[in-house]
């Protein structure tokens, strides 16, 4: 029998979260941590053919590489189910993002301060190209915050509504309150948008 909405059973909302970022940031581990289903991922070996396109810097440790997307979900609450898309990092598969970003409402683009630069095409993608609403997070890789928020968001050129926040994406509970940001951060920002 279908499930019918009542005042006290309401249907739960469903959003679409976007997590994006340069190559190797975390969004894989991100959705990985947080999913309470077992996380649908593209994830690909990485190959010696690949080594010239898909360099990290020496000492990262990784192995495959998001060749599509990360999927995973998260209910919060009893009226809230938010769908995890996450995106690849490699520039050969960033003309996935706009499919990737229709129907979300918001974004969480990781950033690691050992590789900042690696930040800067995610970034301008949700300034200049889309209108969706993004929290900048600083993926906390040692569990420490190397730098200050305000240091990064000098860095990267954010504007000032633009909320930089810092997680461990390792930690579901870390990853849980940051996709609260960006859910509260798009909820002001469409109701600022109403007005």
């Amino acid at each position: 029998m279908a499930s019918v909405s009542s005042p006290d059973h309401p249907l739960p909302t469903s959003a679409k979260i976007v997590i994006a970022g340069g190559f190797g940031v975390g969004k894989t581990t991100c959705v990985q941590s947080i999913s309470e289903i077992p996380p649908i991922n593209t994830e690909a070996w990485m190959t010696a053919a690949s080594e010239t396109v898909d360099r990290l810097d020496p000492g990262i440790d990784k192995t495959t590489t998001t060749v599509a997307m990360d999927f995973g979900r998260l209910t919060i609450g009893g009226d809230l189910v938010l769908y995890l898309f996450g995106t690849p990092g490699q520039p050969r598969f960033w003309p996935m993002w706009d499919d990737l970003c229709r129907g979300a409402v918001g974004a969480l683009v990781l950033a690691d301060t050992r590789r900042l630069e690696a930040s800067f095409p995610a970034v301008n993608y949700f300034e200049q190209d889309t209108d969706l609403p993004f929290v900048v997070c600083v993926n906390l890789f040692d569990g420490v915050l190397t730098h200050r928020l305000d240091d990064v968001r000098a860095a990267l050129g954010l504007s000032p509504h633009v909320p930089v926040i810092a997680c461990d994406v390792r930690d579901p509970s870390s990853v849980a309150r940051a996709l609260v940001t960006v859910v509260e951060h798009t909820m002001a920002s469409t109701a600022g948008a109403a007005r």
